[in-house]
């Protein structure tokens, strides 16, 4: 596309004075990188043009960029002084400190939260822009990826998803050449010729008259309801792909001397003086306030407070909502008909309600039948989705995003894994990693589990402990059907991403409700049967066998059967209630016994002085074992837990006895290792004395896993002058050549090493005398015990080393921050920070206390390995009848071999 003059000169000058601030911005990152005052940069140098285009953006738009586009959210609004804060990690940055520089973030600008996994935006995006188009708005998305990230399929599925529904959005690839060191010219979609080229503009994004021209028309295209446009716009970049590298390891320097003919900034310069417009001195002029401007910014940023360790899970997840509603009067219920009954409900309560899902639509009505003549009744609301699992999560992400209230479904919960990146990298941390401005209230509900044969590997598993890891998701699995309306309808009110799990052996068990059936509170569990004896802890299918094994155990043993129903969060108190009541438990899972959640609860039982001093027997886990679930029913039967073997488990259980060793050898205590993961070369300059004026100069974190450099020159002698930001010394690593630079002005005093030397992280390499005394960091008060957090897994927090002294946070619970020294040392040059102290316990008191915890933590518990993999009588004799306890009916839309996944 030509260059076309079609910019007045005011915004021009407007254009002009974007792009310097944005080139100044991340020059000074890159300085204060190497004086050791931040952690980590990335550079849009190079892109900046893409401004032309946000600033032609509407209040109502949304844009969701990627990291390299400084210059595209400075023309949307936002401040350098916001970038420092982000850049400085600072509490009151757009993400509290949580997220790494660059990565934008600004709900009040529409501007959504980028994710570091190249292209996961993409889907998001495509979601805030169906959201959009169902509300009839005249709105768009901006949303930009990487060259490189162009072969991710998240970006095939985002194209795909917008051509499809025609929708408002604009996708721009920053093509500049790279993937980091990898040149792209030969493997993006568009040099192999995979992509439509009638779909795609071509763009030279050097050239900011071209690119406002190529955004103008774009942007008119798509108000005009003529669907998506594609850009695809050429580039430079101008530095390394982060200040973890050095670009003139893999470019020539012929290539690099080039680089300047492609700048945007200079080239708009060079063209408002062609055409009378702008000075030389003019610019020189501009150039230097903006310069000022930018350093004034930092400099406040660098001031501002940090973010504070008792606030590390606020906005993980949002309080449970809390409803007392009916959802369905009394009457006999199979569990597949209230999900249907609950979704109509919730469609015709909330016309923001979508659901979207492989075969959702009439006259299939979903492979269960579970959302039968919805489509019909609801035809706005509900739709059929590609075979794409990633599309159906990113898209619930950016619908939620938006405003919407997405109720999607999968077929299998097997499917799962191709969505998984969308699952844990925005569902999962949306609410956190931007301090709860922008939040992913979605339901993603699907069938789940075995006891039904024919399903094999994809169709059978029970997999609640994978998604459960990931904090930020709620995760319930009901196992009757008033059980199954009651957390749908809550989790269709919740703030937060839930996953509902429907087991697909209760689905068409029918059950008598006598009482109307309640909205159930999330992270809430249910007694079922009352006991004395012994506690068994169950949820979804395997509460059938639960309930089963307590029939046949008939008044031998009290049981207390509790459903925990909700897996994430799980109900503490009544689990550990129960257990301290009658002092035995087994949990009963369907999942795989490894870093499970019977793992977890029988983890969290044992690490609890008060239920630990009840127990009478050691805990157990009945489970499937290390395996998957095969195809032929006889492998499906062994594997999973069954009616007798939680019989044998409970008498088991009667049985056993915990012996205590109240004598055991205090535990070793557990410190934080220095670690010297962090962002490239920063000074660290060491405070002396505060009569001193001499300052120490040290090698700094230059990456992951480095340890020493060597010495490439020394730019400063004894007794040079030296001013802020100058250059001391090269260093070299096996990754690149990093500058040190001076973070005070004053006069070298001496070196302390040679040129070619090897020098380690963090050594004395250099004196310098400073033009004004430094003042020594104050150390604060010694301050009271800090509160035991509210739950032990808390408590595996790494600990600060002994010589450092607590947070004095402004409120809550105390914490101790979990850094490495390097990183505190680094902290502790920023201003007005607080300082660090370790707090010991001391005395005979605590000592024994200590000599107990040890003893309780080598205490273990016991697995039912014996029931694993054990076929009854080597047939099938012994397979449970369940099509006789309700089992599915075909008709109904029960499991067939024939519905699995479409081909």
């Amino acid at each position: 596309m030509p260059s076309v003059a079609t910019l007045d000169p005011k915004l021009k000058h407007q254009l002009l004075q974007t792009l310097l601030e944005s080139r100044h911005g991340d020059l000074r990152e890159e300085s204060l990188n190497r004086q050791g005052k931040g952690h980590f940069h990335v550079s849009g140098r190079g892109h900046e043009a893409l401004a032309a285009i946000s600033r032609q953006l509407a209040p109502g738009d949304y844009l969701a960029p990627y990291y390299r586009d400084r210059g595209l959210v400075l023309g949307r609004g936002v401040t350098t002084r916001q970038l420092a804060l982000d850049y400085m990690a600072k509490r009151a940055s757009s993400s509290g400190g949580r997220q790494m520089p660059s990565h934008y973030s600004y709900r009040e600008l529409n501007i959504w939260s980028v994710p570091t996994p190249t292209g996961a935006q993409l889907l998001p995006a495509c979601g805030m822009a169906w959201g959009m188009q169902l509300d009839g708005k005249p709105n768009l998305v901006v949303t930009t990826v990487g060259d490189a990230a162009t072969r991710q399929g998240d970006f095939y599925e985002a194209v795909c998803f917008a051509q499809e529904r025609k929708l408002p959005l604009l996708l721009i690839v920053e093509d500049n050449g790279f993937g980091i060191s990898t040149p792209t010219a030969r493997m993006t979609p568009k040099a192999l010729s995979i992509l439509n080229e009638e779909q795609w503009r071509t763009v030279e994004g050097w050239d900011v008259e071209q690119v406002h021209a190529a955004g103008e028309q774009a942007i008119a295209d798509i108000r005009a309801g003529r669907g998506p446009v594609l850009l695809w716009v050429k580039l430079e970049r101008l530095s390394s792909h982060t200040s973890s590298d050095d670009q003139a390891i893999y470019r020539s320097k012929e290539e690099l001397a080039h680089l300047a003919e492609r700048d945007p900034l200079q080239l708009l310069k060079q063209q408002l003086i062609a055409e009378g417009e702008l000075t030389e001195e003019a610019f020189a002029q501009l150039d230097q306030e903006v310069k000022e401007r930018v350093r004034r910014d930092y400099a406040e940023a660098e001031r501002a407070e940090n973010p504070v360790a008792n606030e590390l899970e606020v906005n993980v997840a949002s309080p449970p909502a809390a409803l007392d509603e009916q959802v369905l009067q009394p009457g006999r219920y199979r569990m597949g008909d209230v999900i249907n009954l609950t979704l109509r409900a919730g469609l015709d309560a909330n016309p923001d309600r979508v659901i979207f899902g492989e075969d959702v639509e009439d006259p299939k009505g979903g492979v269960f039948r579970l959302t039968q003549r919805l489509s019909t009744d609801f035809p706005g609301q509900v739709f059929n989705s590609p075979l794409a699992e990633s599309t159906i999560l990113g898209v619930a992400c950016g619908l939620a995003s938006y405003g919407k209230r997405p109720v999607f479904e999968l077929q299998f919960i097997d499917f799962i894994y191709p969505g998984w990146n969308q699952l844990v990298t925005n569902l999962a941390t949306l609410r956190w990693r931007t301090f709860g401005k922008w939040t992913c209230p979605a339901v993603i509900y699907a069938p789940y589990g075995a006891y039904l044969p024919g399903g094999s590997l994809w169709h059978s598993q029970a997999n609640e402990s994978a998604i459960a890891h990931f904090p930020g998701i709620n995760v319930v699995v009901p196992s009757t059907p008033e059980d199954a309306a009651g957390l749908l309808w809550t989790a269709m009110h919740a703030e937060d991403p839930v996953i509902f799990l429907a087991p697909k052996h209760l689905l068409w068990a029918e059950r008598a409700v006598e009482d109307p059936v309640l909205s159930v509170p999330i992270g809430q569990a249910r007694r079922r049967t009352e006991g004395r004896d012994v506690t068994v802890i169950a949820w979804g299918n395997t509460m059938e066998k639960a309930l089963e094994a307590v029939v046949a155990l008939g008044g031998e043993v009290s049981v207390e059967l509790i459903d925990l129903r909700t897996i994430v969060p799980w109900d503490h108190e009544t689990v550990e209630e129960s257990v301290r009541k009658t002092g035995r438990v087994v949990v009963v899972q369907e999942d795989t016994e490894n870093c499970s959640v019977g793992q977890m609860i029988i983890s969290h039982l044992t690490g609890r002085p008060d239920v630990w001093n009840r127990l009478q027997s050691p805990p157990i886990l009945v489970s499937k074992g290390n395996v998957m679930i095969g195809y032929n029913p006889v492998y499906e039967y062994a594997a999973l837990p069954d009616t007798p073997r939680i019989v044998e488990a409970v008498r088991r259980a009667m049985a056993g006895t915990v012996e205590r060793n109240e004598a055991a050898p205090t535990a070793r205590a557990q410190t934080a290792p220095v670690s010297a993961s962090a962002p490239a070369a920063v000074a660290v300059a060491k405070a002396m004395p505060a009569a001193r004026r001499d300052i120490e100069i040290q090698v700094p974190i230059m990456g992951e896993g480095i340890r020493a450099a060597r010495i490439v020159a020394l730019h400063k002698q004894p007794g040079d002058r030296v001013n802020l930001d100058d250059t001391l010394c090269e260093v070299e690593t096996d990754k690149a050549v990093y500058p040190i630079e001076a973070a005070f002005a004053g006069v070298l005093k001496e070196w302390r090493v040679a040129a070619d030397a090897t020098v380690e992280i963090g050594q004395t390499i250099a004196m310098l005398t400073a033009d004004e005394p430094v003042a020594v960091q104050a150390v604060a008060a010694a301050a009271p015990a800090p509160v035991p957090p509210a739950h032990p897994s808390l408590q595996q927090l790494q600990r600060t080393p002994a010589a450092a002294a607590p947070v004095v946070t402004a409120k809550g619970t105390l914490r101790e921050p979990a850094l490495p020294a390097a990183i505190t040392r680094r902290l502790s040059h920023n201003g007005a920070q607080p300082a660090y102290a370790a707090r010991h316990r001391t005395g005979a008191a605590s000592a024994r206390r200590r000599r107990r915890q040890a003893g309780r933590a080598r205490l273990f518990a016991v697995t039912d390995a014996g029931v694993v993999g054990v076929p009854r009588d080597g047939g099938a004799s012994g397979l449970p009848l369940h099509h006789q306890q309700g089992g599915p009916d075909p008709g109904a839309g029960g499991f067939r071999p024939r519905d699995c996944r479409g081909a």
